[in-house]
């Protein structure tokens, strides 16, 4: 197979568009170039690449050869849970309808699998692509008492997509670091500015809140966390603990005797030095994390 285009990746629909060639070759009486796809989801349109009328070529060591140009919609289910660090498999699935495995089996031509070297699809990265061959059983007859056939030989070729490493850091970690920092730098202000101080880390927590809803309407429903949803809640969490150090600083200066005020500022420089580092080993962490 050799991939000419890829596109319209639909997170929200699980598809995506493909163009290609597929061409096989063979010996003996039974014709492979009867197939289906099946993951496709929607008509594709399949047209014999030939020369003149024949429908397949006798090559010089007796063997048939026929190739198709093939561009359709299918199936993939897109697993999120890594956004915005996710790769993704796509595979296009091919099967004869009419015989089983026992008596057609599609081998891949691995050294002829391609991509079009101009190929290039923004915000992704190709990984590569392989054919693998394996057996597909559906355990079943079909309702046709007389279908004793189980297993067809199932061929797969599988694009694999990356996003790139700096739409992670420069979209997506960046802003939310921006914040961070300016939430914990609250504690370096003097207490006694209970109302600046405070300010920083709702302002904080407030712009998180909307960053993560930025990212998240550009996702399909999940139903679980993805990656950058853990991210944003050790977020939520650090922002949260300032602005209860804020308030707690400020009844210190209150009563006066619990504790003076270099006391305070030398406490509260500590706590910004272990919140701004739980935060990035906590992003270390979650990333390096399945």
């Amino acid at each position: 197979m050799y991939l000419m285009n890829l596109y319209d990746l639909n997170m929200d629909e699980h598809s995506f568009y493909a163009d290609f060639y597929i061409w096989f070759k063979w010996k003996g009486s039974i014709d492979p170039t009867n197939f289906e796809f099946v993951n496709s989801i929607e008509k594709w349109s399949t047209m014999s690449v030939m020369a003149g009328d024949s429908t397949h070529l006798v090559m010089r060591d007796s063997s048939n050869y026929r190739i198709f140009r093939v561009e359709g919609r299918f199936f993939h289910s897109f697993l999120l849970g890594r956004f915005p660090l996710d790769e993704h498999a796509l595979d296009i699935q091919i099967e004869s309808p009419e015989h089983a495995a026992d008596s057609l089996v599609y081998l891949p031509d691995t050294n002829s699998v391609s991509i079009r070297n101009t190929l290039n699809m923004v915000g992704w990265n190709i990984r590569g692509a392989r054919l693998e061959s394996k057996l597909h059983d559906y355990g079943t007859a079909f309702g046709n008492p007389e279908e004793n056939a189980r297993q067809y030989s199932n061929l797969s070729y599988t694009i694999t997509l990356a996003r790139p490493l700096s739409y992670f850091l420069l979209k997506m970690l960046l802003p939310i670091l921006v914040v961070m920092l300016i939430s914990i730098g609250a504690l370096l202000a003097h207490p006694s500015y209970v109302d600046t101080r405070s300010s920083l880390p709702i302002g904080g927590l407030l712009t998180a809140v909307f960053l993560q809803q930025t990212y998240s309407n550009a996702l399909p429903d999940t139903g679980y966390m993805v990656l950058m949803d853990k991210i944003y809640l050790l977020s939520y969490v650090i922002i949260s603990l300032v602005l209860l150090q804020i308030i707690l600083a400020g009844n210190w200066l209150l009563r006066k005797k619990a504790l003076s005020e270099k006391k305070i500022i030398q406490l509260e420089r500590r706590l910004a030095i272990a919140y701004g580092l739980l935060f990035i080993v906590g992003v270390v962490v979650l990333c390096g994390a399945g």
